[in-house]
């Protein structure tokens, strides 16, 4: 009887939430490392160790269903399944670094799907001009001209108002940032968001944790 009661326990308890880092995505699969194992490619439609299934794969991202809820990991980013539709929970963003060590993010900007590179060396959200026009941004005319320092010199920029701005699953309204015609051809995410955020490197996995 004992042993018995003790396999339907063992039955029915939960599966283990697996950590899931998506490593590569190809068409209709994807080479994934979960809690930290070797990659190993699963196909749509296959399920993981925790039970949960792999939905759907696009270039940059998989998507993964958990009991009932759905949850998208994108390259460069790991979730621990079950955190939630958003797939890297409402409190915590996890970023594992590029080959050159540098961090970067998927978010969006006034609804604008965007990826940004972490800096904390500067001070505002940095724009490169074609971008900004891209978006819908008239710097020119209702931005505030000013002057950085960079390595080349003082560069002319425009300090501008960005109404909404997501960084994974965070959002932060009213975010100033900077628009340069002669930066680097990629969006900065600076210290006029990285401030409201608490930030944590073990392992070389960076920890990102939005500040209430």
């Amino acid at each position: 009887m004992r042993a018995l009661i003790l396999a339907a326990l063992l039955a029915a308890a939960p599966l283990a939430q697996a950590d899931v880092s998506l490593v590569a995505a190809m068409k209709e699969k994807v080479l994934l490392s979960v809690n930290g194992a070797a990659p190993r490619t699963f196909a749509v439609g296959a399920t993981l160790p925790d039970g949960s299934k792999l939905v759907a794969v696009t270039s940059n991202s998989a998507t993964f269903e958990d009991k009932g809820q759905r949850y998208t990991v994108r390259l460069g980013e790991f979730a621990a399944s079950g955190a939630g539709a958003g797939g890297i929970g409402a409190n915590a963003l996890v970023l594992a670094p590029d080959a050159n060590g540098h961090y970067s993010v998927q978010g969006e900007i006034n609804g604008n799907p965007v990826r940004m590179l972490l800096d904390t060396g500067a001070s505002l959200v940095a724009i490169p001009a074609p971008l900004a026009r891209q978006f819908g941004l008239d710097y020119r005319t209702k931005g505030r001209r000013a002057f950085t320092q960079t390595a080349a010199g003082l560069s002319e920029v425009w300090i501008v108002k960005l109404d909404r701005i997501k960084v994974g699953d965070f959002e932060f309204a009213n975010v100033d940032a900077s628009v340069s015609e002669a930066g680097l051809p990629v969006i900065l995410l600076g210290n006029s968001v990285l401030k409201r955020l608490d930030m944590k490197t073990e392992s070389g996995m960076l920890t990102l944790t939005k500040r209430f």
